[in-house]
């Protein structure tokens, strides 16, 4: 029995781009339907139920970024990745930061959204596979895996999916100094050009949210990277 195509939500108020990149992604054998703008795409979030969206940023009613805080505040976590012309490091990182996954500037390569498009796929297709080992700990830090919950002690710790596929890599790596190329390689399956600053970023997003207690455990090597490791001996 064939597994049902991966729904795509393809969300631009560009006519053009909408028809150009849902013609691709069907072509390459996905479920794609399409919204104009916010609305249309929160009504579509609700009603298609997609598994993967590609989001404008810049939509004349409700912009790209508010679409996702409304997503995240109703624990909707499907993947998202940004479609726009804005190519400023700083823009990249307000569009992760709310919770989108991945960051394409317009214009851009059909194949090359096609591509990161089934990476994104096949990086939520391992999340919700992975059984095997099943909790990670470190000092009184506990990943788990099956039930994608995090704790420190006994206080839970609320994570995005790419904030949780990176501390995962740092446990997984735990007492190791890992690079930034490293992490681009293993978290996002790209380099996002080589912008070593996402990783600055999402680095600093995890110790807010894990680093609360002492002692810290999220450390950086200078000239290296980073590593899991606490300072006390």
């Amino acid at each position: 029995m064939t597994e049902d195509p991966t729904r795509v939500l393809v969300v631009d108020d560009e006519l053009n781009i909408t028809e150009l990149v849902s013609l691709g992604l069907r072509y390459e054998g996905f479920d794609v339907s399409s919204a104009r703008d916010g609305r249309g795409a929160l009504r579509a979030i609700r009603e298609f139920r997609p598994e993967l969206m590609i989001l404008d940023v810049t939509m004349p009613d409700i912009d790209g970024l508010e679409v996702v805080r409304r997503m995240r505040a109703e624990n909707i976590w499907t993947p998202v990745m940004f479609l726009t012309a804005r190519d400023a490091t700083e823009d990249k990182i307000a569009g992760l930061t709310v919770g989108g996954d991945d960051y394409l500037t317009n214009p851009f390569s059909l194949d090359e959204l096609i591509a990161r498009v089934r990476a994104m796929v096949r990086r939520n297709n391992l999340a919700a596979r992975q059984v095997s080992s099943g909790v990670l700990r470190y000092a009184d830090l506990v990943l788990d895996e099956d039930r994608l919950e995090v704790a420190r002690g006994l206080r839970q710790i609320s994570l995005t999916p790419t904030e949780f596929r990176l501390l995962r890599f740092l446990m997984l790596n735990a007492g190791r100094v890992v690079s930034k190329a490293q992490i681009l390689d293993h978290v996002w399956e790209y380099d996002f050009g080589g912008d070593g600053n996402v990783v600055e970023t999402f680095i600093s997003y995890l110790r807010k949210k894990v680093d609360v207690e002492e002692p810290p455990l999220i450390q950086t090597v200078r000239g290296f990277g980073y590593a899991l490791r606490s300072t006390r001996g």
